[in-house]
C-alpha cells in the first residue's frame, strides 16, 4: 500500500483587513473525505504542519448547514475524532518527500494565514512538482503556491490550476474583508492558468502531476483521483 503526506494548516485564525481575528483552521470535509477514502483502501496517511502544530478544524465546517445535514456533520466529526495522525503531526521542516507516494493539501481559510507564507511548504511543493510524483491541492490550499516564488518567479507559473473563487469568497461574506483574494493572487502573482467551474460544484483540474480542486465539494473528487493513481 502507499503512503500519502497531508500538509495541513496549523492556523487557528486569519487576520482580516480591519484587524479582526477570524476563527478558522482546516475545512472538515476537505480533510475527512480523502482521509477516509485512502485509509479505507489500506493506504497510510501522515500529517505535517508548520512547526508541528496540532491542526484546528474550522468549526463552521462542522455545522449541519455546511456538512450536508446533521448526519453528514456527525460523520465528519467521527472521522476527525478517529484520526490519530492529526494529534501527532510532523513538522514540515522534518518531512522527507522520498518517504511518500503522493502529497495532498486540504484547505479552509487556515492556509491563507500560514501555508501561504511558510518557506518549508514552498520548498516541499516545489520539490514535489519537480519530482513528477502526484500533488493534490484543494480549495484555499493553493494559497501555498504563493510561497513557491523566488525573486517573484514560481515553478507553478503557467500551470493549469483551480481554487476557491472570488465569487465563492464573496458569498461566504469575506471577499470585502479579506486582506487578499486567492483567485486574484494566483493569477496576478503566481501567474497560473486559472480556471473554474460553477460555484459550489465539484471541479478538478489536472496538469501533469498537479491536480487542484475548486472548493470543499471537490475534495472527494480529488480523493477518487488519488485512489486511481495510487
Amino acid at each position: 500500500m502507499s503512503k500519502v503526506l497531508f500538509i495541513v494548516s496549523g492556523a487557528t485564525y486569519w487576520v482580516l483587513n480591519d484587524g479582526t481575528r477570524y476563527a478558522t483552521g482546516y475545512w472538515a470535509e476537505e480533510f475527512a473525505n480523502p482521509y477516509k477514502m485512502l485509509t479505507d483502501a489500506g493506504h497510510d496517511v501522515v500529517v505535517a504542519t508548520p512547526g508541528g502544530a496540532i491542526p484546528n478544524v474550522d468549526m463552521m465546517s462542522l455545522r449541519p448547514s455546511m456538512a450536508g445535514g446533521e448526519k453528514g456533520a456527525l460523520e465528519l466529526e467521527e472521522i476527525i475524532r478517529s484520526a490519530e495522525v492529526m494529534r501527532r503531526p510532523l513538522q514540515l521542516s522534518d518531512v522527507r518527500l522520498e518517504d511518500y507516494d503522493a502529497v495532498y493539501l486540504p484547505g479552509g481559510h487556515g492556509p491563507m494565514s500560514d501555508l501561504a507564507w511558510d518557506a518549508d511548504a514552498g520548498r516541499l511543493l516545489t520539490e514535489q512538482l519537480l519530482s513528477g510524483n502526484p500533488l493534490f491541492i484543494v480549495c484555499h490550499a493553493p494559497a501555498s503556491l504563493l510561497v513557491t516564488r523566488i525573486h517573484g518567479e514560481s515553478p507553478f507559473a503557467g500551470k493549469k490550476v483551480t481554487g476557491f473563487t472570488n465569487e465563492e469568497e464573496d458569498e461566504v461574506g469575506l471577499a470585502s474583508r479579506a486582506p487578499w483574494l486567492l483567485e486574484t493572487d494566483l493569477k496576478e502573482k503566481v501567474h497560473v492558468k486559472y480556471s473554474r467551474g460553477p460555484k459550489w460544484e465539484p471541479f478538478m483540474v489536472e496538469d501533469g502531476n498537479l491536480t487542484t480542486g475548486q472548493n470543499p465539494h471537490s475534495a472527494a473528487v480529488l480523493g477518487d483521483r488519488m485512489l486511481q493513481l495510487l
